[in-house]
């Protein structure tokens, strides 16, 4: 159902039994990220927290997506899948072939149903505009500094409202805003966001641009935000069809922009191409690395209007899993459709895990029917939108469940020849990526675990039951390099060792990947791991995210190879690069923890704030690892 604003969202949570109301005092700087981070880790992503005392007139709600339920809540569906399959049925009705007047005629309810979704603008003032702040000064607000090294407060959740300065075209993003000062922000718009391409048609015409930030309001105006639209579709219309009911629009008091009509909060202002840039962040982001300080423009405030009863939506990313995970399946979920109908038919479900943060892992479940057709569904997501940025994608058959790890792993076990099922490509990666050579384009990997027909087998594909006590016996025998290992998955009839490396002390992973070759010769596993020495091997979706995020497929794997003979074992990298062993010259980030001051606050307030049984701090496991220096690692 349509919600009118965050209050009235926030009791429906409350109903529901989905949302705490903290009463007491949360410092918005560092505590209620280190509160939020704890409840959001938990298995069933927690409960959503309303903050009522932030030392503002606002209180905070964060974490209100943060559950396969509250994500369906805020989208008005049962759940997911009925997401997708309401977007499924639109499309093949308004793609299928009609010959006859008949079923010509027959389509009309649909349109008529369709126009219902565009948005409206209305006269006058909307309820974001009951309180007008001419005189803009953003303290007012509860902005959050979420971790240790963030470069200041920002906001979050903030849906960025441009227009293209020569069509009208309006579309809404979400970049976040850094706050400079009372009245100016910074816009982090990555060049391929469509913000970012209004933005370079207003400095060619050397006007400035008009900006209307909306916080708020129905939550599924926030997903719009979110999701993954070709340019030029406004994400309203997808609002519209996701609440069925169309977004009513009002235009700002002080710039040439509509916002929603029931929105909580607006910060209105301009960004003007002719400012210098800001220098701006670091940020702890959703990869679970810090994002380090960059050139970006300046947003000038020039009034802030809100609802009289407004709440200050907010989310803090770092180390998966948290808020975004929910919101990322979400995406998966309802444009599975689009991309079966209109690009690939042959693909029949997708993951993109937890791990892969959004768009590091994606596993692709498809109905094979010829030779090198899993090389052809990689090729065509690599070319599809955000799919772009996808670094290490596993294709398997349609039998395989692809939401559970294991049975990819085994499928990967079963058919999957590392020397020629594997596919090593390049392209556009995120700019968020911190693993490349070169920022915003790197290595991709595509591992084929479909079962192969004739033209593709190839010799040694069946899958080799390794005895884990025997890999171990041998593993035991590197000298030099090898920190520790973990070969419990061998146990599982998966055929993954994961290794570690202690580079500190001049450690270099070739080095030791020959020597495991050599100690383990025929027994080689399929796939080996290597991470660096202060990850908990035990912890396997640690392991799994630090890798996808550390690689550069490219550069990072690597076959083994003994006396001029490789073997079908494929090797993956997953350390910290460094100039001395790897040649590596850009910044490498920091992985995204609390201080340990805030932790140690946070565990000394935890029986006041009314949250159920102490929950330790998930950063606890990495402040050992983490250079307590800033944001950069080295």
């Amino acid at each position: 159902m349509p919600f009118s604003g965050l209050d009235n969202f926030v009791k429906t949570l409350d109903s529901k039994g989905q949302l705490v109301r903290v009463k007491e005092y949360v410092d918005p700087i560092y505590e209620i990220a280190e509160v939020t981070d704890r409840i959001s880790k938990q298995q069933d992503g927690g409960k959503a927290l309303l903050f009522e005392n932030t030392g503002t007139d606002f209180p905070v709600l964060i974490n209100a997506f943060g559950s396969d339920e509250r994500i369906a809540l805020a989208l008005g569906v049962f759940n997911l899948d009925s997401a997708a399959a309401k977007i499924e049925e639109l499309f093949k009705h308004l793609t299928h072939p009609r010959h006859s007047l008949t079923s010509k005629l027959k389509i009309l309810p649909t349109l008529n149903r369709v126009a219902k979704w565009f948005p409206q603008t209305v006269s006058g003032r909307g309820e974001c505009q009951e309180v007008v702040h001419r005189e803009p000064d953003l303290s007012i607000l509860p902005i959050l500094k979420s971790w240790p090294y963030d470069g200041g407060r920002f906001v979050t959740l903030p849906m960025v409202n441009t227009k293209d300065p020569n069509t009208g075209i309006r579309n809404v993003g979400m970049y976040r805003m850094q706050v400079f000062t009372e009245a100016l922000t910074g816009m982090h718009w990555h060049r391929h966001k469509t913000g970012a391409r209004h933005f370079n048609e207003y400095k060619k015409l050397g006007k400035k641009m008009p900006i209307a930030v909306a916080l708020g309001g129905d939550p599924v105006y926030t997903y719009a935000a979110t999701a993954p639209l070709p340019d030029n579709i406004d994400e309203y219309i997808l609002a519209g069809f996701l609440r069925n009911k169309k977004v009513r629009l009002v235009k700002g008091i002080t710039v040439d922009i509509e916002v929603p009509y029931d929105a909580d909060i607006v910060i209105e202002g301009y960004v003007d191409p002719s400012d210098d840039l800001a220098w701006e962040g670091p940020f702890g982001d959703h990869t679970g690395f810090y994002s380090l300080a960059d050139w970006y423009p300046r947003f000038h405030v020039t009034c802030i209007t809100h609802k009289r009863n407004a709440i200050y939506p907010a989310t803090i990313v770092g180390v998966p899993p948290m808020e975004d995970k929910y919101m990322a399946r979400a995406t998966e979920r309802i444009f599975i459709s689009p991309i079966k109908i209109a690009m690939l038919p042959e693909v029949v479900d997708m993951n993109l895990p937890e791990e892969g943060v959004a768009h590091n892992i994606a596993i692709v479940k498809i109905e094979k029917s010829y030779p090198g057709q899993a090389y052809k569904v990689g090729h065509g997501l690599w070319g599809a939108g955000q799919m772009m940025f996808n670094k290490i994608m596993i294709v398997t058959d349609s039998d395989v469940d692809v939401h559970c790890t294991k049975d990819v792993a085994r499928a990967i076990t079963k058919n999957y020849n590392p020397l020629y099922d594997t596919l090593i490509s390049r392209g556009p990666l995120d700019i968020l990526d911190h693993s490349s050579n070169k920022p915003a384009i790197g290595g991709k990997i595509l591992i084929d675990a479909t079962v192969k027909f004739s033209e593709e087998q190839s010799i040694g594909v069946e899958s080799i039951v390794l005895d884990p006590e025997k890999v171990s016996a041998h593993l035991k025998q590197v000298s030099e390099g090898l920190s520790d290992f973990n070969v419990s998955l061998l146990s599982e009839g998966i055929s993954v060792v994961i290794i570690s490396i202690d580079k500190s002390n001049g450690g270099v992973v070739r080095a030791l990947a020959q020597s495991i070759v050599g100690v383990l010769g025929e027994s080689l596993p399929k796939i080996i791991v290597i991470v660096d020495k202060e990850i908990p091997l035990d912890r396997i979706p640690i392991v799994a995210w630090y890798t996808a995020g550390n690689v550069d497929p490219e550069r990072d794997c690597f076959y083994a190879e003994c006396d001029d003979v490789r073997f079908a074992c494929l090797f993956i990298d997953g350390t910290q690069k460094t100039i001395e062993s790897d040649n590596f010259k850009r910044d490498w980030p920091n992985i995204v923890t609390s201080s340990r001051e805030t932790v140690q606050k946070v565990d000394s307030m935890w029986d006041r704030l009314g949250l159920g049984g102490f929950i330790d701090s998930p950063s606890t496991q990495f402040l050992g690892i983490v250079n307590q220096d800033g944001a950069i690692s080295k």
